[in-house]
């Protein structure tokens, strides 16, 4: 039987873009050709570092189950000598024997390799493959500045499925454009605005930014107007990300999704200039080698940003890795949302009773008739979630869901949805929310939206009190917002699990509504 993806396109849920299956579609990460990319291995041989990920590919937004990263610097000096950094070269072969020695112990059917920038313009880039190949048996791919760019915006896709705009990708030596719309790649280019050939720029300052501004307008030429979204990928955006976030005191932590304003990168550029790089690496984390290279990738930032003109800035974690994963996907997984995908795997692999939380969610539905598709998204990703961290300890539980739900591995969530998720999840475990380490986060939302959440939380908590068998007949809930009335209506059978305690949990959940409740009884 056919899919229904396949042969009832569905519509997308607005912002993300993603497919509206009436939000409990089948899941896909038990199907064949979802299976058949676990523990999918890709070697990224840039001209800064070399890195090896491991997805746990199962899931619609993968784990990353193995993640290394080795800064060789490769392209360092190649403006001079036009070969590889012998340093550098010597360092990437050891990594790429390591790797190879791990990729085995894990048993990988494969190993994808993939060389950019560096390696496809040094004079000495095919003896230098051919060598890796020679004494590790992996081939390396070399790509054109073209397929890097349109690799890194299938990265970005996996995280936003729908998503429209401009992806650049910067590395050590190269900086790629590409644009995306509905999903697809369009247009795309490359340049040599990577900050290890500006550092070689001759002339100072002035004279880089005159390079830099000259080659950015022929960039525009080439791509039109770019006024959507900017996505940026890659390690130096993501270092000025880190340095903006401490600048600006903002508490989450988590870079995928976070976002920028034109004004805040000029702010962050400017105090990236006028303070001590050591002292903004020591506060921001970012390691020596990349703050090496961040004053140069500002001055190409803050060009890009001012040539552009874009509505706003996301940083994506995903990158030219993800878009090798994504390249291996069918079309209908890759059309799916990624949060609901992980949240109905986490449910599979860590929940008491997989498939319960559909069960949840039919049942507090009536709270959510008029709610817009994306807090309906939120409510079932929340469902799906609401039982998997049981196994930690009671004291704790609702903390850890808090912190599990705002910085997992999770694409299509902003920062403000996973404080919303996190919140809903604390309050499946606990009425209150003060006293926390976590209370900086919550005034990340509005009063409005923690008060939704609590109810959301609450909703569950009672919710789970009234079965065990998610196949058993229920009670039901309905709500009448105009009249702050709230009904449970069950039937007798069910009646002896409404104790003392599912009693007070439906009382708090209505105290939290401002509403009456009212307990029914029908006919079994």
């Amino acid at each position: 039987m056919a899919d229904t993806l396949d042969t009832n396109p569905p519509s997308l849920v607005p912002e993300t873009g993603v497919a509206d299956l009436g939000l409990f579609g089948k899941p896909l990460f038990q199907d064949p050709s979802a299976r058949a990319l676990a523990k999918v291995g890709v070697v990224d041989v840039g001209s800064n570092s070399v890195r090896l990920v491991v997805f746990d590919g199962a899931a619609r937004s993968p784990a990353y189950f193995y993640n290394e990263k080795i800064m060789c610097a490769l392209g360092a000096g190649m403006a001079e000598t036009g070969h590889l950094s012998p340093q550098g070269r010597a360092r990437a072969l050891s990594a790429m024997k390591r790797f190879r020695k791990l990729a085995d112990g894990m048993q990988l059917a494969e190993l994808t390799v993939v060389a950019t920038a560096a390696v496809r313009d040094a004079s000495d880039g095919r003896a230098f493959c051919d060598e890796v190949e020679r004494e590790t048996g992996l081939k390396i791919w070399v790509i054109d500045g073209e397929e890097e760019a349109r690799l890194s915006a299938q990265g970005v896709l996996l995280g936003w499925p729908g998503a429209y705009g401009l992806v650049c990708d910067i590395g050590g030596s190269s900086m790629e454009l590409a644009e995306i719309s509905a999903g697809r790649v369009g247009k795309r280019v490359t340049s040599a605005l990577g900050p290890l050939k500006l550092r070689d720029i001759k002339g100072g300052a002035k004279a880089r930014q005159g390079h830099i501004k000259e080659v950015m307008q022929g960039l525009a030429e080439k791509m039109g107007a770019q006024r959507d979204r900017l996505f940026l990928v890659g390690g130096s955006w993501r270092a000025i990300a880190r340095i903006d976030m401490m600048r600006r005191g903002y508490p989450l932590h988590v870079l995928h999704e976070y976002r920028m304003t034109a004004k805040s990168v000029r702010d962050t550029v400017k105090y990236i200039k006028n303070n001590d790089l050591e002292e903004l690496r020591q506060i921001s984390g970012v390691s020596s080698s990349r703050m090496a290279l961040v004053p140069f990738a500002a001055e190409v930032l803050s060009r890009l940003v001012k040539t552009f003109k874009p509505k706003d800035i996301a940083i994506s974690s995903y990158g030219i890795r993800e878009g090798m994963l994504y390249e291996q996907m069918p079309q209908r997984l890759r059309d799916r949302d990624p949060l609901i995908e992980a949240c109905r795997f986490a449910e599979a692999k860590d929940a008491r009773m997989p498939g319960f939380g559909k069960v949840l969610y039919d049942f507090i539905q009536p709270l959510y008739k008029s709610a817009p598709p994306q807090r309906k998204r939120l409510v079932k990703a929340a469902c799906l979630l609401h039982d998997v961290s049981w196994r930690a300890h009671p004291d704790y539980r609702a903390e850890v869901c808090f912190d599990n739900a705002t910085r997992a591995n999770l694409g299509g969530l902003k920062h403000s949805e996973r404080i919303f998720l996190g919140l809903a999840l604390l309050h499946r475990y606990s009425n209150k929310r003060e006293n926390t380490r976590f209370e900086d986060l919550y005034e990340m939302v509005d009063e409005k939206t923690r008060v939704e959440a609590e109810i959301l939380g609450k909703a569950m908590r009672f919710g789970a009190m009234l079965w065990m068998n998610k196949d058993e007949d229920r009670g039901t809930l309905r709500w009448y917002p105009k009249k702050k009335q709230l009904e449970l209506w069950l039937t007798n059978d069910m009646l002896p699990l409404f104790g003392e305690v599912a009693e007070a949990r439906l009382n708090s959940l209505a105290a939290s509504l401002g509403a009456e409740v009212q307990l029914k009884t029908v006919k079994s």
